[in-house]
């Protein structure tokens, strides 16, 4: 069974993506910002890590450079969440190292695709 970790700030969509990706399948690890994400990503070894991009204490960008700055994380696939849907968010998450990109609010199908393929990468290297 595939570990993710879901860095989200927000409750209602913490427990709503929690309980949808586990109905799938996943077992799902939560962290509430982004020290806790890092935290939770070197202590669980996740397979995949959903990580929301405005997050309290250190924002998701700073938590993905320091997740792919490091020999233990970098090969742990993120796929970003954000409401945001300007261009530059995106290049700036792209710079900063993640895997992909999806704009909330969440269309189940179409994140569970990109989990899946990026699990599938994951498993051929």
């Amino acid at each position: 069974m595939a570990r993710i970790l879901l860095v989200e700030d927000n409750q209602m969509n913490r427990d709503m993506l929690s309980r949808r990706l586990t109905r799938k399948g996943f077992e799902v690890q939560i962290a509430v910002d982004g020290w806790d994400g890092i935290t939770k990503a070197r202590s669980e070894s996740p397979h995949l890590i959903l990580m929301d991009l405005r997050l309290p204490e250190m924002d998701g960008f700073e938590a993905v450079k320091l997740l792919k700055a490091e020999e233990a994380t970098r090969s742990i696939p993120i796929i970003v969440l954000t409401a945001c849907v300007l261009a530059r968010e995106k290049e700036r998450a792209l710079e900063a190292g993640v895997d992909d990109f999806d704009i909330k609010p969440i269309q189940f199908s179409r994140l569970v695709e990109k989990i899946h393929r990026l699990l599938a990468r994951g498993n051929d290297q």
